[in-house]
């Protein structure tokens, strides 16, 4: 086989690298599978957020936490923008309504935190909306925390020029067209806008009650990997003391902000 692969010129390599790479995220996703079940049998609420740039991997990351798991306690929310009744009302209460349920996963696809980035620096709303949201979104997760929702609140991180890489992969990929949108079209030349307002969201959003977890996700199968680790380690379902798989996430790839922090976006 090697031979072949050698002949057909192969990366032996690279083809090595995927497949440890499968067999691990088959054993994490086997864990995930038992955490669920605990989930569900102990009424556990777990919301998980994933933000980040542009292309940074956040529904490749999301479709590896949920392949496996069991449809009817778990639900993806990717919501659109919203109505105009949706408008007039107060900015949290159309993601009120999309919270978990007792022993239920929800994953948020981007999530409350567009008010804190994306929509601040696309003109999507004003300046006094913007302040607004960052004054409340703490006092909103911690009336979450003290009902005992668990938050989840990853961002994912990615340099500029791996955005620009993918982004023209997307574009000469049929099947992937779809991903590239107008604010998608905006993103590399307002890259230093959105540093500026993901800066000022960490600052006055990162608490430890519902800490922000930087993921380097330059590596898309490194990032899926230590993101799932990241959740099964802090979580403590039953049989996690019997899993034959690594679950301490590896702290090069998943850090939690600190304010420090020089680079976020590498």
């Amino acid at each position: 086989m090697i031979e072949l692969f050698e002949n057909r010129g192969v990366d032996i390599q690279e083809v090595l690298k995927t497949l440890l790479y499968e067999q691990e995220l088959r054993q994490l996703q086997v864990e995930l599978v038992k955490l669920q079940r605990w989930v569900q049998g102990s009424g556990e609420r777990i919301a998980i957020l994933v933000e980040g740039r542009d292309a940074a991997g956040k529904g490749g990351t999301i479709r590896r936490f949920t392949e496996h798991l069991n449809p009817r306690a778990m639900r993806v929310v990717a919501l659109p923008k919203p109505t105009d009744e949706e408008r007039g009302q107060w900015y949290f209460q159309r993601y009120i309504r999309q919270l978990p349920n007792k022993g239920e996963i929800v994953f948020f696809d981007r999530s409350w935190y567009n008010r804190a980035v994306v929509e601040p620096v696309m003109g999507f709303c004003t300046k006094k909306e913007h302040h607004r949201f960052l004054q409340q979104v703490p006092e909103f997760e911690h009336m979450l925390y003290e009902d005992g929702v668990t938050i989840i609140k990853f961002w994912f991180s990615i340099s500029k020029d791996e955005q620009a890489k993918r982004f023209d992969a997307r574009r000469q990929n049929p099947l992937k067209q779809w991903k590239i949108s107008p604010v998608d079209e905006k993103a590399q030349e307002l890259w230093d806008a959105y540093t500026r307002s993901k800066e000022e969201m960490f600052s006055k959003t990162h608490t430890t009650y519902s800490p922000w977890i930087i993921v380097k996700a330059n590596n898309k199968q490194a990032a899926r990997l230590e993101s799932l680790r990241y959740v099964l380690n802090l979580l403590p379902y039953k049989g996690k003391d019997e899993a034959q798989i690594r679950l301490t996430p590896d702290p090069n790839v998943i850090t939690r902000f600190h304010r420090k922090m020089v680079e976020l976006d590498l």
